[in-house]
């Protein structure tokens, strides 16, 4: 059933988030911004997991590295940037915390040409589409500044520039690196004082002392929804801040969090953006949204995470990317499991809900859902059966007295119970159970979790798999460094012919044949697998060499080196060049760790034996080379 709360389901205001979504890019479109399409959520740059900020895709333009106008004919720009955070997974279910989310932005990059803007530009575009397309009211603005440090100044000029716009003195507050100084992503990158827009929604959300305001710890009165970054230094490896030989804005307005303030919805869960799923959730549960609002919440935005995950091409792996997409499914599937859902299958239901909400602006997701459903119920279906017996195993732990559980002294003379590292990967291992689960599930009990010991176990059982794989593939006899050789040569072929979305997904290689997985979302056809073929052979015939180089994992990426698995990279990395001995032009580059031959003129003739689906946006090639 759908329960009728009066704060909740009351008629939304006529301006849906997609709207407002809409009028954010026209109203600064007509300004004279372009708008660029949302880069993926799988960023270029290695030393971040995934795209968790807007200003990622244009990070080199902002460095003043390349120049936006070639790229993009303008430098002022405007994008609504599809995000992904997992730092705070933990966290989802409050009224704050997402993992997927969209940040509203627009760009003024450098100042090389009339009608380019910072600071003072910046305020005023901002004030006056909140108050004039919005209709916002502005008395409910207060204002964020920078009050400076030993290396940068207070924004005094922000705090002027507000005032001409109608900002009260009293309503303009100064605030410290934490929160007024952003950036970088990373370690290193630009970086600025930053000025927020907060917007009070009034007592009943408030703490109820003097002086709350912006930044407040105590309530949620204060929502900041816009973020104006002046881009003006960039942080250094040693922590140092160099001015940049250009001044760029960087703004990032958050869609769930304007969309909650103009709907006047108490969270973004309560906007068009979820609450269509929340009561499907509610018409498949025994619970009640009202008494369950955390759960509810928790399945409703990892549904959504996954779906956009796996739509840029992540699939549900044990590392890396995988793991953060395995992990919000399986968490999604216990909290459905708490909710009493008894459909084992009910996240299609809700995966089908929300690629509706989206399939307007992100028409991709309607053209995958075919696959992204296939994953989404392969990984239920596989988590589904194991949760029941581990949870049954998880209850038998905390219920047994030591040595199944350990009692450690704390302080006063309290003790706390708590779950081994080796019981914590029992259940990781025989069940699934990633670790962030089990110590959800010793939270909820009053236990805490040996993680250091799981780790330690974790990487002990990684040790001895990675030498059963050394073993297999160099004294075992059974690994062929030609077939390795001819891997290479095929991945770069196939995307020359089926393009450079296509990535290695795994391979397996004997002395006799090859299998290859990558990602791709069609059968191919026969005259596709023809000219990966010729292409193959073409590059054998050639007798092009193969070098070997030894550099940072850094200065490979840099190079142009492939590499899809970088959490299992070392900080010192093996480059196989495959390449013309005369020209040195590159066929084929990435980061491996051998063996190989020299050249492929030691290379019979290449033949595909079969392509085949592996699963879900995932092919498969089988493939041998002839007797030379």
């Amino acid at each position: 059933m759908i329960i009728d709360y009066q704060c909740i389901v009351a008629i939304m205001n006529t301006m849906t988030s997609k709207e407002i979504r809409e009028k954010f890019l026209e109203f600064f479109e007509k300004k004279g911004h372009k708008i660029v399409p949302s880069s993926s959520l799988l960023p270029t740059d290695p030393s971040v997991l995934f795209t968790s900020a807007g200003m990622q895709q244009f990070s080199l333009y902002l460095q003043g590295k390349q120049d936006p106008v070639k790229e993009f004919g303008k430098r002022h720009l405007v994008d609504s940037q599809k995000c992904f955070r997992s730092d705070d997974i933990e966290e989802v279910g409050d009224d704050t915390h997402h993992t997927f989310f969209e940040m509203l932005g627009n760009w003024s990059i450098g100042q090389d040409e009339k009608g380019d803007y910072f600071k003072q530009g910046a305020i005023k575009l901002a004030m006056e589409f909140l108050t004039k397309e919005l209709k916002l009211n502005p008395e409910k603005f207060c204002i964020t500044i920078f009050k400076g440090n030993k290396d940068i100044p207070k924004d005094t000029e922000s705090e002027k520039f507000w005032q001409e716009q109608g900002i009260a003195k009293e309503k303009i507050k100064e605030f410290g690196e934490e929160d007024n100084l952003w950036g970088p992503v990373g370690e290193i990158g630009p970086c600025g004082p930053c000025s927020e827009i907060h917007y009070d929604r009034g007592d009943k959300y408030g703490c109820g002392k003097d002086g709350c305001g912006p930044n407040c710890q105590q309530c949620q009165r204060f929502v900041e929804i816009w973020n104006l970054v002046f881009i003006e230094f960039f942080k250094d490896k040693d922590g140092k801040y160099i001015s940049l030989p250009q001044k760029s804005v960087d703004t990032g307005m958050g869609l769930e969090r304007i969309t909650a303030i103009f709907q006047d919805k108490p969270t973004a869960y309560e906007t068009d953006l979820f609450f269509p799923v929340i009561q499907e959730i509610e018409k498949n549960s025994s619970k009640s949204y009202k008494l369950q609002v955390p759960s509810f919440r928790i399945i409703a935005d990892h549904i959504r995470g996954a779906i956009f995950l796996i739509n840029d091409g992540v699939l549900p792996l044990n590392i890396g990317q995988g793991y953060i997409l395995r992990r919000i499914l399986r968490r999604a599937i216990r909290f459905g499991k708490i909710l009493e859902i008894s459909n084992q299958e009910f996240l299609l239901d809700l995966a089908k809900i929300t690629i509706n909400l989206y399939k307007d602006v992100y028409p991709e997701i309607l053209d995958k859902q075919a696959d992204i459903l296939d994953v989404i119920q392969k990984e239920q279906q596989k988590f589904s059966k194991t949760l029941e017996r581990g949870l049954l195993e998880f209850e038998k732990l905390v219920k047994t007295d030591p040595p199944a559980t350990l009692r450690v002294a704390m302080w006063a003379g309290n003790e706390i119970k708590v779950i081994s590292g080796e019981q914590a990967f029992d259940l990781y291992q025989t069940y699934g159970f990633p670790i962030e689960m089990t110590k959800e599930l010793a939270q909820e009990k009053g236990f805490d979790v040996d993680e250091k010991e799981f780790n330690e176990k974790l990487k002990k059982h990684q040790e001895i798999s990675r030498a059963g794989k050394e073993k297999k593939f160099g004294g075992g006899g059974e690994f062929s460094p030609e077939l390795h050789t001819v891997t290479h040569l095929l991945h770069s072929a196939l995307r020359q012919v089926l393009g450079e979305d296509v990535q290695q997904m795994g391979s397996d290689i004997t002395l006799e044949r090859l299998r290859f997985d990558f990602s791709f979302d069609r059968k191919m056809t026969a005259d596709e697998i023809k000219e990966v073929e010729d292409l193959v052979n073409e590059k054998i015939k050639q007798n092009l060499v193969v070098k070997k180089q030894e550099m940072s994992y850094d200065e490979a990426i840099k190079s142009g080196a492939l590499a899809f698995f970088r959490d299992k990279y070392p900080e010192k990395v093996s480059v196989y060049s495959i390449c013309d001995k005369k020209s040195e032009e590159i066929f084929s580059k990435e980061i491996c760790a051998g063996p190989h031959i020299e050249n492929t003129s030691e290379l019979g003739k290449f033949k595909i034996t079969k392509e085949k689906s592996s699963s879900a946006g995932i092919r498969r090639i089988k493939a041998v080379i002839s007797d030379k």
